[in-house]
């Protein structure tokens, strides 16, 4: 089928298919009638019907000096009405017509989840002023303004909740099916749904600037752009027309029978090089859509499924790209619990990033916090202020304890967080310095995983760019088995990374800012990762996963393999029929009529073929609702109990330093917390959750592992329990402290090497990283110590 008629003549292929289709039929009625002159009159009109606008489509074509199998339709109904074999003609415009009526039927079938995401957004939003409520268009919303969204309605910009909390369906975006639970302050993408009661946002974009109205821009860039398959059939045109043309010419001379060149013209046009390689390729478009991926158009998907290699950023990509504490070293006699507790109450009234998570550690600990007066910041230095009746001072050391000099304690801990990465940020109260809170961008729970899934689907080499120090970025590399660490490169030295990395193959470039975009664009493929649909990254970006999760990547490569596998297949195994069919059609085996049918029956097969890229087995593992709530319950105490595990490691490293008296105290606080809380939870989870996840990963059973160290974990609990009882009613003796911190120290780094792999495996189940789970929601007390801009 010519693909200019397919493009040109669209809008009325419907009606040249009934017109062909009831000249065929009335045709065929006057010739059962004996009225053999009307009928092929009537069939001769059915043919030119269709021929005239297809030979104007094949004209135009030539004039703009581009190759197309047009001229073989022109032939075939040209040379059936010259030879007056009228009811061929009818047969093959009809055959024609239908094939032009199922590729729009595949098409729209394929950009069916494309059309979905275009039809549902949103055209008014409800401003409200005071008390009343007005509907306004949406391109009049500005940044600052309140709205309302009601139950079931979708998001119409970006903006901070101020209701106290909500419920969304953010399925479009990401492909998730589970409700996301915000609160009070959090930030909410557009284009969610509302899944609750009515709440209210206040705007932080105009609708241009959305997210979801960066999304639309994508979609309708995907569903212009035309795919190196498609692209290929143009290629394959010139040699097809010309082999068409030797068989049927062949076939004449040696036969001496016009009839059989005729035939091989009607099963010569190549219609499912034509047809399959569009269906399919939107098909594979459109079902990425379905799990939070954008592809700009084919072009894109083909060259995503031949990558090789991927250059990853760090920040943001596999890292969360959001602080967290990693553990509290304290210095003084104040508990953990308590230095959290004054520090997140001064950070109230932050605008410093590391704000945000210590507040979220207060959060998760329960602590009540009070709201601070006289407070004083110095941006990148320090903030101070009076909590209660202390003054609490946080920030870097010289900045808070000026005349303090460094203790062979705090060099220790300086020390420390420079081997393992982290940031210190120390904490004075009434000018002594107290504490450090180490803080960490931490790997997404999902990414080691990922990166091992990505080599599984064919990836030979992934490799890793960022500014960061090289001690940072090899701690990184070294954690997720990368094979080669870029570190300390700016936003132009990553496009020199991407030139000397795609001589290695084809290079699929994975970023999420500002700084990755130039890097992206000079990609063979980019693709941004959870970015918002405005930010210059997924401008620049071949594809976008709305939802922020590695995982999508693994499913947007599985399915543009199958894609491309499944064209390519319906490609040759097509063409290859319609070969067969053409020397059987040169051997007379074939009339010219009979050949259209069989044309048409190849057409058919070509394109169901084609669609099952809108199938096939799901690209990623999902968890059921009822895994998604054990993962959500499993990620809250997880998030209870990492501080806990902190506080081992911080006991450890300053035991001996500790009076004997507060030593024996913080060790039997230690014992109480492994035989209350974190052996029941590893009992919870061996009972509950490993079954779960053996079933889910049928074909490699992960668990086994976990098990093993449950019972090292168990056995070094024991061993710590007989330890603290033996220890005198007066603390520890020196010789009691060389047992006791290497107990300590194995427990600290088997439970967080444990956590951190039952983390990846949560996040299967999980909607969100493991890590960002909310233990419960937001106080009253919370919101109202804490602006609208919630961090």
């Amino acid at each position: 089928m010519p693909s200019t008629f397919r493009t040109e003549v669209a809008n009325h292929s419907a009606t040249l298919f009934v017109a062909s289709l009831l000249g065929l039929a009335c045709g065929g009625i006057s010739w059962w009638l004996g009225e053999q002159a009307l009928a092929s009159a009537i069939w001769a009109s059915a043919t030119t019907l269709v021929l005239v606008p297809t030979l104007v489509s094949c004209i135009g074509r030539l004039a703009r000096r581009e190759t197309g199998v047009d001229v073989i339709a022109v032939l075939a109904m040209g040379g059936a009405i010259a030879l007056s074999n009228y009811f061929a003609g009818a047969v093959i415009a009809v055959m024609l017509c239908s094939g032009a009526a199922l590729e729009r039927f595949a098409a729209g079938r394929a950009r069916r989840e494309l059309t979905a995401l275009l039809g549902r957004a949103p055209k008014i939003a409800h401003l409200r002023e005071g008390e009343l409520v007005t509907d306004v268009d949406i391109h009049t919303i500005e940044s600052g303004q309140r709205l309302v969204i009601r139950p079931g309605e979708v998001i119409p910009v970006d903006g901070v909740l101020v209701s106290p909390n909500a419920v969304l369906d953010e399925a479009a975006l990401t492909g998730e099916a589970k409700p996301v639970e915000v609160s009070f302050g959090m930030r909410i993408r557009s284009g969610g749904a509302n899944a609750g009661q009515p709440l209210e946002l206040r705007a932080t974009s105009s609708a241009a600037d959305s997210t979801y109205a960066g999304i639309i821009r994508l979609v309708r860039a995907a569903e212009t752009s035309k795919a190196a398959l498609t692209r290929l059939a143009d290629r394959y045109a010139l040699w097809f027309v010309g082999l068409t043309l030797v068989v049927a010419c062949l076939a004449w001379l040696v036969s001496a029978n016009p009839v059989r060149a005729l035939a091989v013209l009607v099963v010569a046009t190549p219609c499912p090089l034509l047809l399959a390689a569009p269906a399919a390729i939107i098909g594979g478009v459109s079902r990425a859509a379905r799990y939070g991926v954008i592809v700009k158009g084919g072009a894109a998907l083909e060259t995503l499924a031949r990558a090789t290699v991927v250059l990853v950023d760090k920040t943001g990509t596999v890292t969360t790209a959001r602080p967290r504490i990693a553990g509290v070293e304290l210095l003084g006699s104040l508990s953990a619990d308590e230095i959290i507790r004054l520090a997140a109450s001064l950070e109230q009234v932050s605008a410093h990033p590391y704000a945000p998570p210590i507040l979220g550690e207060a959060r998760s600990r329960g602590l009540r916090l009070e709201f601070p007066t006289n407070v004083s910041e110095q941006p990148g230095e320090a903030i101070v202020g009076r909590v209660s009746d202390s003054l609490v001072g946080i920030g870097r050391f010289e900045a808070i304890a000026p005349n303090v000099h460094k203790t062979p304690e705090l060099r220790s801990v300086l020390l420390r967080s420079a081997v393992e990465g982290t940031a210190p940020v120390f904490v004075a109260v009434d000018g002594a310095p107290v504490a450090a809170l180490l803080l960490e961008d931490e790997i997404r729970a999902e990414a080691p995983r990922a990166l091992r899934d990505l080599r599984r689907a064919g990836i030979r080499r992934i490799h890793m760019v960022t500014g960061d120090h090289p001690d940072v970025a090899e701690l990184v590399g070294d954690a997720l088995g990368i094979d080669r660490v870029f570190a300390e490169r700016t936003p132009e030295e990553k496009v020199e990374v991407v030139r000397t990395v795609r001589k290695e193959g084809v290079t699929l470039m994975l970023g999420d800012g500002i700084n990755d975009a130039p890097a992206l664009a000079l990609a063979d493929v980019g693709v941004a990762i959870g970015a918002r649909g405005a930010t210059a990254a997924s401008e620049a970006a071949d594809v976008v996963l709305t939802s922020d999760r590695l995982g999508s990547l693994l499913a947007a490569l599985r399915i543009a393999r199958r894609t491309r596998r499944i064209a390519v297949q319906s490609i040759f195994v097509g063409m290859g029929l319609s070969v067969a069919a053409m020397a059987a059609a040169a051997a007379g085996f074939l009339a010219p009529a009979a050949g259209a049918i069989l044309q048409e029956g190849i057409d058919v097969l070509a394109i169901l073929n084609a669609l099952r890229t809108l199938g096939g087995p799901d690209p990623i593992p999902r968890g059921t609702p009822g895994t998604r709530r054990l993962a959500g319950h499993l990620a809250a105490s997880h998030q209870r109990l990492r501080p806990r595990i902190g506080e081992i490691g911080g006991l450890a490293s300053r035991l001996q330093t500790l009076p004997p008296s507060a030593a024996l105290s913080e060790l039997i606080g230690i014992r109480e917390m492994l035989d209350c809380e974190l052996l029941p939870h590893e009992i919870e989870e061996q009972r509950i959750a490993y079954p779960a996840v053996a079933e889910l990963l049928a074909d490699e059973d992960p668990t086994g592992p976990l098990i093993q160290t449950h019972h090292e974990i168990r056995r070094l609990a024991r061993l710590y329990d007989r330890l603290v009882a033996q220890l005198p009613s007066e603390g520890p003796r020196p010789e009691d402290i060389r047992d006791l911190r290497r107990i300590l120290y194995g427990l600290h780094a088997i439970l967080t090497l444990h956590f951190a792999q039952e983390d990846e495996l949560y996040s299967l189940f999980d909607g969100a990283t493991i890590s960002e789970g909310r233990t419960r929601p937001w106080s009253a007390h919370e919101r109202n110590l804490t602006t609208a801009e919630g961090r």
